[in-house]
């Protein structure tokens, strides 16, 4: 291979291997192309990527608590719905959260003692029911909410000011390095909870909720002298609420930042999803509740390797390429799904064909993930990072909750009802020979499950989707190819009108995810779903 100029962190060169062993290692893990500010293992900054880290692990480890425990506490579908919905709802305030810390500073620190706290908050409620399962057995369903809502809390507070970190640091990388903080943080999050999610599963059956609640309260803990050691500006310049809503304001004015924001808010709202699909693989395909979670450990891993795919290929790629690229690659996958529900898996079993589509289309995500968040950083105001990335993550996840709304919202056009779907499932054995037709009774309905149309709106509803996915496309030219593309767009591009417009879509999504969270608390089932 040809030897370029300029190398990412940690390429050996032929220069490099001639040098002593002890000083390869140091620059393997301390890149002199890299100013100190950015070098990820130093003392100062090892804070970073460890919150990183601990972020995929807790959301590894609480997955078996949120889906199973509340059920094996005897939680009704209401009140597991309740939970899951204060857990996620502080995340809706992920802006208000960067715009105070941008702002007022908390014993003389713009984000360490935000973190500091953040992280004791997140480990203290997970010491409260470590001790409440060790007193009483088992928590009260109410007292299991609040410490979910209280965790949840702790939980995004630390994560944004992780986020603000590296958004303010990410500007100061070298222009052959740009990406690449990003990209390795990105990468240790999706690595921890590829981990994590597979000791969960396997810790819960075997040692008990509490052994998995230990850690979650342990971890957070041990991460807490890393965020003392980080070394941040003591008593920086802050601006006043009214310069920071200055400077958010003329940001999204330009160009720069409500294009390229309207083609990741379009194209993820176009991701819609086949909401029947997983009760299609049980009620239909007969998948166990283990060939679900490995499915969902498979998911976790092949997201990584897309993160890293980006992060040591694809990153030289220009941005639009890797949209288009993927896109099309998903529209193939999810044509598969046609394949699987006529049943030509070419010699594959159900579950094996099924692994191949679904979590290949996380592969594709995790590709997907790092230009959008790349992108994100380079449109931040210096002095306002932490309110104006989470308003850009805010957009971003609110297309997504929008998708899923619309997902769930489609299901009523073709009859793709869970009896439809079991029905069609292997165990129909009273089909009549003579005309092909098989008459089982649900709840006094007679429903034809061996006639050729029974899953017709299951590969409609699959068509629907697909092109659905694929149209984001249409919008493609909205994004610039590069960095130098994107600041392009900055000079003498500046639009009120954007603007607003851009504002009036954040704090309608805002609002409606705080709206959507309390909903689901107070009256679950309110969008529709079964």
């Amino acid at each position: 291979m040809e030897i370029k100029t300029s190398v990412p962190a940690g390429t050996k060169t032929s220069s490099q291997t001639n040098l002593p062993w002890k000083v390869r290692v140091s620059n393997y893990l301390y890149p002199p192309h890299l100013p100190p500010s950015v070098q990820l293992l130093r003392r100062e900054n090892i804070a970073i990527p460890a919150c990183y880290f601990l972020v995929g692990a807790l959301q590894g480890l609480s997955g078996a608590l949120m889906n199973v425990y509340p059920v094996d506490l005897g939680a009704s579908e209401a009140q597991q719905v309740t939970i899951v919905g204060l857990r996620g709802l502080p995340a809706s305030f992920k802006l208000i959260y960067g715009f105070i810390s941008d702002g007022n500073l908390l014993f003389g620190y713009r984000r360490k003692s935000y973190m500091f706290l953040g992280w004791g908050l997140t480990s203290l409620t997970m010491v409260l029911l470590f001790l409440n399962i060790k007193m009483y057995g088992a928590p009260s369903i109410d007292f299991l909410s609040v410490i979910y809502f209280l965790f949840g809390f702790g939980f995004w507070y630390a994560d944004v000011m992780a986020d603000s970190v590296v958004a303010e640091k990410a500007k100061l990388e070298p222009a052959d390095s740009r990406g690449s903080l990003q990209s390795t943080c990105y990468a240790l999050r999706f690595f921890a909870l590829m981990l994590f999610a597979p000791v969960s599963t396997a810790l819960y059956p075997t040692l008990g909720p509490e052994s998995i609640v230990f850690l979650m309260a342990l971890l957070p803990l041990m991460i807490m002298p890393l965020v003392y050691a980080f070394r941040e500006e003591f008593h920086p310049v802050v601006l006043t609420a009214k310069q920071q809503c200055g400077e958010i304001w003329a940001t999204v004015c330009s160009r720069a930042v409500w294009q390229p924001m309207a083609f990741v808010y379009i194209y993820n709202v176009l991701q819609i999803g086949n909401s029947a699909w997983k009760q299609y693989l049980v009620s239909t395909l007969g998948f166990t509740s283990v060939e679900l979670n490995s499915l969902l450990i498979a998911s976790y891993v092949l997201l990584y390797v897309g993160v890293m795919a980006y992060k040591y290929y694809f990153i030289k790629w220009s941005w639009r390429s890797v949209y288009i690229i993927t896109t099309a690659i998903n529209g193939v996958l999810s044509m598969l799904q046609i394949l699987l529900i006529q049943g030509i898996t070419f010699g594959l079993g159900a579950f094996w064909f099924s692994l191949g589509d679904d979590a290949m289309a996380e592969f594709i995500a995790g590709v997907q993930f790092l230009p959008t968040t790349i992108m994100m950083v380079h449109l931040c105001p210096s002095g306002s990072e932490g309110a104006s990335y989470a308003m850009f993550t805010t957009v971003h996840n609110a297309a997504l909750n929008l998708s899923s709304m619309i997902s769930t919202s489609l299901l009523s056009i073709w009859d793709v009802s869970k009896e439809v779907l079991a029905s069609n499932s292997e165990q129909c054995d009273s089909c009549i020979p003579d005309d092909g037709t098989c008459m089982i009774t649900k709840e006094d309905i007679e429903v034809d499950v061996c006639g050729a149309g029974t899953m017709s709106g299951m590969i409609k509803l699959t068509l629907l989707t697909t092109a659905l996915q694929c149209s984001g496309l249409l919008f493609v030219k909205l994004l610039p190819g590069t960095r130098e593309e994107l600041m392009a767009l900055n000079y003498g591009h500046s639009s009120k009108v954007g603007g607003f417009i851009f504002l009036s879509i954040t704090g309608i999504s805002l609002l409606y995810s705080i709206v959507a969270g309390i909903l689901n608390i107070v009256s679950p089932g309110w969008q529709g779903e079964s």
